[in-house]
C-alpha cells in the first residue's frame, strides 16, 4: 500500500525522531517529498509505503501522539 500524506507536528513534537520511530514500529518506508520544519512546527508531505495494515496502524498511531495527519491520496505536489 502507498499513500501520500501531509503530517503537521505541533512544537513539541518537532525535535523528536518521529520519522525514525516510525519505520522502526510500522515497518513502513516514507519517501519524503517535501518539508518545512521551524522551530515552532513543522510539516512533512511524504509517501507511505508498506502492508496495508502497517500503514493504517502507523497513521493511527502518528494521531495518537498529536501529529495531525491528512491524506492527500494521489496529489501530485509541486
Amino acid at each position: 500500500m502507498n499513500t501520500r500524506v501531509r503530517l503537521t507536528f505541533p512544537e513539541e513534537l518537532v525535535r523528536e525522531p518521529i520519522v525514525a520511530q516510525l519505520v522502526r514500529r510500522f515497518d513502513v518506508e516514507p519517501n519524503i517529498r517535501r518539508a518545512s520544519v521551524e522551530a515552532h512546527e513543522g510539516w512533512i508531505i511524504c509517501e507511505l509505503d508498506g502492508a496495508p495494515a502497517a500503514v493504517e496502524g502507523a497513521v493511527a498511531w502518528l494521531e495518537e501522539i498529536g501529529v495531525v495527519v491528512d491524506r492527500l491520496g494521489d496529489v501530485v505536489e509541486s
